[in-house]
C-alpha cells in the first residue's frame, strides 16, 4: 500500500473510527501478556555470554559435577576485637541453617577460620536457574536474614557472586517502573513546552504507551514460544526507544499536520497530505533504525545479539502506532487540541520569518568558512578519546552507589586471600589431571590449588587467585592459566569461573565492535543513497554522523573521568552508542534531507536547502530534545553503565541535533549545492537566480512567504 492510500485509510471519516477500535482490541488483547515480559526474562549467563566462550563452556561442563549452575555466596563475619567462641558458635549453627534455606544446593562449608583471628567466613552454594539473578536475590536475602539475626555487635557480609548478582537485581528491579515513570515525565514536560498546549502533549504519549504495551506482549510471546532471548537490558532499553523514537516520529507528523491545517480547511484531507509527504521520511527513518538494530544479532555476546530484535521490534510497533493511531487520534479530535495556538486556515506558517530562517540566511554568507569552521571544532572535542577507558568495570565500579556485596569484597581482602570463594575452575581429562594440576600451581597470581575431583572422565580443579577477582591481575591470571593448560598436551583443558566470564565478555564485545560497528555504518549509508537517490550526499552524511559520534565520545570520556569521576567505561560502551547515536540520529538527516530534495525540485538546492531548514528545523530540535530526555531518564538507575549510555546518548543527540544538523549539514548543502545529489536527476537542477550564496540569499529574501510551502 502507498502512503496515500495508508492516509486514506486511516484518515478517511469512517475508517478513523476502525483503526481506533482496532487498536483497542489490540491493547485489550495485549495489556496482560505485556504484564508477562519480565516472567521470561533470562539474567542467567548463558543469557549474557557467547554460547562458543570457554567460560561457558566450563559451566556446561560443571554440570556434571554438580546438579546445576551454582552461584557462590560467601558469608563474612568480622570482629575488630578477634572473633570468639560465641562468634564461632553462632558461624557453625548458621551453616547449618544455611543449608535449609531455598535456592541453596550441595554442601554448605564449615566456618574458615581468617590468620588474624578477627573474620570467619562460609561459603554457601546457591542453585542458577533460568531466572538468574531474580531468584538468587531471594536466597541471599534469606541467607542475609540468618546471618544477621543474633550477631551480637560482630559485622556480617555477604559477597562472592551470589551476592554481586543480588546487587545487580536490585538495581535493576525498578527498571520497569521507575525507567518507565521517568521517561514518561521526561516526554511529557518537553511536549508540554513544544506544544504549549495542555491536551496535545497527552497524545504521542498515549500513543508510544500503547506501542509500548504492544511491542511487550509480542516479544513476550515471542520469547515464550519462539526462544527469543530478552534480558533486564534489554526490556530497560526497549522502554527508552519506543518512546524516544516513536515521540520523534509524532513531532515530525503533528509539524507537518499543522502545517497542512494552515492549507487546508478540511482536517481529513490536512492529514492525508501530511501523511503522503511526512511517511516515506518517517518509514525510512524507523527502517534505518530497526534494520540497524537487527544487525545486533550478529554480535557474539547473547545479551548484545538478543537485543537486536527486541529493540527493532519496539521500532517497527512504534512506527505502526504513529502512523495509524495518533492520525486517527488528531482527526477525531480535530483542531482544538493545538489550543491556545490553533492553526487556523488560510494562515502563514510562522517558519518563514522565525529563528531557523534567520540561522540560515546567516550560514548563507559564508557556508565554507561554517563548514569548516564547525568541523574543525568537532575534531577538537574528539579529542577527548583519548581519556576512553572502554576495558570493562569492576563490580565495586559497576554502581554509582557503594554495594553491599562490595563493602563485604573489602571484608574478605582484608583477612582472606583476595580470590577466595571466587576461584578459577579448570576442567580437563582426568589422564591428564597431574600435569594440569601442576600447571595450574606453577602460574603466576594463584595462590592455592584445590583437591581435584573426578566426574566421568573429567576433573574439575579450583585455583584461588591471589588478587580480587574483579581486578585486572585477576583477568590477567586468568589469561595466563589458559596459556598454561592449554600447552598441556591431550588435556583439553578448559578455564572458567566468575572472573573468567568477565574476561570472555570483554573479548566478545571487543569482537563485536569490530563487526557491527562498520556494518552498521554500510547499511545507513545504503539506505540513505537509496532514500535520496544520490553518492555523495549519503557519503558527506555519513562522515557527519561520524564526526559527531567521535566528538560525543570525547566529550563523555571527559566528563565522565573528570566530573563524574568514574573508573572506566564497558567494553559494550563504544558499540551501545554508536548504534543509537547513528541509527537514531540519521533519523534527522533523514527528516532535514528529504525536506531539502522536496523543496530543491521547484527552488533548488540552495534554496531548497534554506526553506528544508526553515522548515524542519524546531521540529528536528523538538525530537532531539525529547530523544535525549529519553535516554538521560537511563541515569535514574543506579548503574554506570547505563549511565554512560544515558549521558554519552542524550549529549551526542543534542550535539547532532543543533549542531551538525542544523549548521554542518546546511552550510555543506549551500557550499557544494546542486552537486551533492550527484550523480540524481537534481544534479541538472538549477539552483536559481546566481548559482552562488549571495543569489541564494537574495532570492531567499524576495521569496520568504514560500517557506510556507
Amino acid at each position: 500500500m502507498t502512503t496515500g492510500g495508508m492516509a486514506r485509510l486511516v484518515c478517511g471519516r469512517w475508517s478513523k473510527w476502525i483503526v481506533l477500535a482496532a487498536w483497542v482490541v489490540v491493547l485489550v488483547v495485549a495489556g496482560p501478556l505485556a504484564g508477562k515480559l519480565s516472567g521470561v526474562e533470562k539474567n542467567d549467563n548463558s543469557a549474557w555470554l557467547p554460547s562458543g566462550a570457554e567460560a561457558t563452556q566450563v559451566a556446561d561442563l560443571q554440570k556434571q559435577f554438580a546438579a546445576s549452575d551454582i552461584a557462590p555466596a560467601v558469608i563474612v563475619y568480622e570482629r575488630a576485637g578477634g572473633i570468639t567462641d560465641a562468634d564461632r558458635t553462632k558461624a557453625n549453627a548458621d551453616a547449618t541453617a544455611f543449608a535449609g534455606v531455598a535456592g541453596v544446593t550441595g554442601q554448605v562449608s564449615r566456618p574458615i577460620p581468617a590468620r588474624d583471628g578477627q573474620a570467619l567466613q562460609t561459603i554457601v552454594p546457591i542453585k542458577v536457574d533460568e531466572a538468574g539473578w531474580q531468584k538468587i536475590a531471594a536466597t541471599v536475602g534469606s541467607l542475609k536474614t540468618v546471618a544477621t539475626n543474633g550477631s551480637d555487635g560482630m559485622s556480617v557480609y555477604l559477597t562472592g557472586p551470589a551476592g554481586n548478582a543480588a546487587d545487580s537485581a536490585s538495581a535493576f528491579k525498578g527498571i520497569d517502573g521507575t525507567l518507565l515513570y521517568t521517561t514518561l515525565i521526561v516526554v511529557a514536560v518537553i511536549l508540554l513546552v513544544t506544544y504549549r498546549s495542555p491536551v496535545l502533549w497527552l497524545f504521542p504519549i498515549l500513543t508510544a504507551g500503547a506501542a509500548l504495551t504492544t511491542a511487550q506482549s509480542v516479544i513476550y510471546l515471542l520469547a515464550k514460544h519462539a526462544g527469543l532471548v530478552v534480558n533486564a537490558q534489554s526490556a530497560g532499553i526497549l522502554t527508552v526507544l519506543v518512546f524516544g523514537a516513536g515521540t520523534d516520529y509524532a513531532l515530525l507528523l503533528v509539524a507537518r499536520y499543522r502545517e497542512e491545517l494552515r492549507k487546508h480547511d478540511d482536517r481529513h484531507e490536512a492529514m492525508m497530505l501530511a501523511l503522503h509527504r511526512a511517511g516515506p521520511a518517517i518509514i525510512a527513518s524507523a527502517a534505518t533504525v530497526a534494520i540497524g538494530m537487527s544487525i545486533l544479532t550478529l554480535a557474539d555476546l547473547n545479551s548484545t545479539s538478543g537485543l537486536g530484535p527486541v529493540a527493532a521490534l519496539g521500532i517497527v510497533v512504534g512506527l505502526l502506532a504513529m502512523i495509524t493511531l495518533l492520525p486517527a487520534l488528531l482527526v477525531i479530535c480535530g483542531r482544538w487540541l493545538f489550543w491556545p495556538a490553533r492553526p487556523r486556515y488560510g494562515t502563514a506558517e510562522p517558519t518563514a520569518t522565525g529563528f531557523w530562517a534567520r540561522l540560515g540566511g546567516g550560514i548563507a554568507r559564508r557556508p565554507r568558512t561554517v563548514w569548516i569552521g564547525t568541523a574543525l571544532a568537532l575534531g577538537a572535542l574528539a579529542l577527548g578519546l583519548f581519556q576512553l577507558n572502554a576495558n570493562g568495570l569492576s563490580t565495586a565500579d559497576s554502581f554509582t552507589t557503594k554495594q553491599p556485596s562490595v563493602f563485604g569484597e573489602e571484608a574478605l581482602a582484608r583477612h582472606f586471600a583476595a580470590g577466595q570463594g571466587q576461584p578459577v575452575t579448570v576442567i580437563a581429562n582426568w589422564p591428564q589431571a597431574d600435569q594440569v594440576r601442576q600447571a595450574l600451581a606453577a602460574v603466576p597470581g594463584i595462590s592455592a590449588v584445590a583437591a581435584a575431583e573426578r566426574k566421568n572422565d573429567l576433573v574439575r580443579l579450583e585455583g584461588t587467585l591471589a588478587s580480587a577477582p574483579d581486578s585486572k591481575a585477576a583477568q590477567a591470571t586468568v589469561d595466563r592459566v589458559r596459556e598454561a593448560v592449554h600447552a598441556v598436551p591431550g588435556a583439553n583443558a578448559k578455564v572458567g569461573g566468575a572472573t573468567a566470564m568477565v574476561v570472555d565478555i570483554n573479548a566478545a564485545n571487543r569482537h563485536d565492535n569490530k563487526l557491527i560497528i562498520p556494518l552498521v555504518l554500510l547499511v545507513v549509508l545504503v539506505i540513505l543513497g537509496l532514500l535520496l537517490r544520490a553518492i555523495l550526499a549519503p557519503l558527506i552524511l555519513i562522515g557527519t554522523v561520524v564526526l559527531s559520534f567521535a566528538a560525543a565520545l570525547g566529550v563523555s570520556a571527559l566528563v565522565f573521568r573528570h566530573v563524574f569521576h568514574f573508573a572506566g567505561e564497558d567494553t559494550s560502551f563504544p558499540l551501545f552508542v554508536f548504534v543509537f547515536l547513528v541509527a537514531l540520529g540519521i533519523d534527522y538527516n533523514i527528516f532535514l534531507m528529504t525536506r531539502v530534495r522536496e523543496e530543491a525540485r521547484t527552488h533548488g538546492t540552495r534554496r531548497g536547502a534554506l526553506i528544508g531548514l526553515a522548515a524542519t528545523g524546531g521540529v528536528i530540535t523538538s525530537a532531539g530534545i525529547v530523544l535525549a530526555g529519553t535516554f538521560a531518564a537511563l541515569a535514574s538507575l543506579p548503574l554506570v553503565a547505563f549511565a554512560e549510555i544515558g549521558f554519552a546518548v542524550a549529549f551526542g543527540v543534542l550535539l547532532d541535533t543543533l549542531i551538525v544538523r542544523s549548521v554542518l549539514v546546511t552550510a555543506l548543502n549551500l557550499d557544494i549545492g546542486r552537486r551533492i545529489w550527484w550523480p540524481g536527476r537534481l544534479t541538472r537542477v538549477p539552483d536559481g537566480p546566481g548559482d552562488d550564496a549571495a543569489g541564494t540569499r537574495e532570492a531567499l529574501s524576495a521569496s520568504e512567504p514560500e517557506l510556507t510551502h
